[in-house]
């Protein structure tokens, strides 16, 4: 395995998997990990991907722990270990993405009355779509935000351009509750799932690792409507004027050359934000920024560690 602090493949001592219910009822599976000390740095909610469980980040949050930050995440409603939305139990299903942005706010409400500041919210890939519209709607109020990768684009397909007509058209012949293609993590491509998240292949085998201890967290492939609706979200997002009046300091973390997302339509909406810092990574990342190799892990831990200093100071 690639060097870690850390048994990648195992829950920490000193974490704790919960549950909790949102106020329809619905199950979702929570991760804890508090800070060993009595005044801790703060406190961080990480949300994931598409079809991601907390487990995939646990030596990142081993990092940021080991800094004295509390540490919660949650699988969202529909993948990982949180209810499933259809009878076919490995396809990631959401009816609206606005039921995301519900799940987010009602949580962060309970969250930040038990949990220090500065309180930091961080998304990954759709996590990070999310974690930027729940800013623009005012759901979560954070005292600096991370976006690593966020999905504010879906890369370019066989469809290009008419895609979104394309998704609603193919969704529309069928039960749109269903999966969308087989296996991959996008439908028409030769590259690998492998190759379009990290180039670590011990950081990739931690996550089929998990998959084969626990194979009810295994997400497949995304319904017709969640492409659907993951369409229009982005669509609207980008739209949103409410951007320019974020004044929430944003740190995005953006992978040039990654197969799986647009890094260029994060380029050019970032721009729109009152506070915003961008790093950039080029062909040496794929999608997983912080489950990639040492090199560019460590360069954009430090690039969170070095925002959250100056942006989020010990309070």
């Amino acid at each position: 395995m690639a060097s870690s602090p850390i048994d990648r493949r195992a829950i920490p001592a000193g974490g704790r998997i919960d549950r909790w219910l949102a106020s329809d009822g619905w199950d979702h599976r929570v991760f804890d990990w508090r800070a060993e000390t009595d005044t801790p740095r703060g406190s961080i909610l990480f949300e994931g991907g598409r079809g991601d469980i907390f487990e995939k980040y646990l030596e990142s949050f081993a990092h940021w722990h080991a800094a004295g930050w509390n540490i919660t995440s949650f699988d969202w409603r529909g993948q990982g270990g949180s209810g499933r939305l259809t009878a076919s139990k490995n396809c990631g299903h959401i009816e609206d993405y606005a039921d995301y942005i519900r799940d987010l706010r009602e949580f962060w409400a309970g969250w930040t009355a038990a949990n220090p500041g500065p309180r930091i919210a961080m998304g990954h890939s759709m996590g990070g779509h999310l974690t930027l519209r729940a800013l623009a709607e005012g759901a979560i109020a954070p005292d600096a935000a991370v976006l690593v990768a966020p999905m504010l684009g879906f890369k370019a397909g066989i469809f290009g351009p008419f895609a979104e007509r394309a998704a609603n058209f193919l969704g529309g012949l069928g039960d749109p509750a269903r999966p969308a293609w087989k296996g991959n993590e996008k439908p028409y491509t030769t590259e690998t799932r492998a190759s379009l998240l990290t180039h670590d292949p011990d950081r990739y085998a931690d996550e089929i690792c998990w998959q084969t201890q626990r194979p009810e967290l295994l997400t497949g492939p995304p319904s017709w409507r969640w492409v659907i609706e993951g369409f229009r979200s982005i669509r609207e997002l980008a739209a949103d004027p409410r951007l320019a009046e974020i004044r929430v300091p944003v740190l995005m973390l953006v992978a040039e050359r990654d197969g799986l997302i647009d890094g260029k339509a994060a380029l050019a909406l970032a721009p729109r934000l009152p506070d915003v810092r961008v790093v950039r990574f080029g062909k040496e990342s794929a999608h997983e920024i912080l489950r990639e190799s040492d090199a560019v892990r460590d360069r954009a831990l430090g690039a969170i560690d070095s925002f959250l200093d100056e942006r989020a100071p010990r309070a």
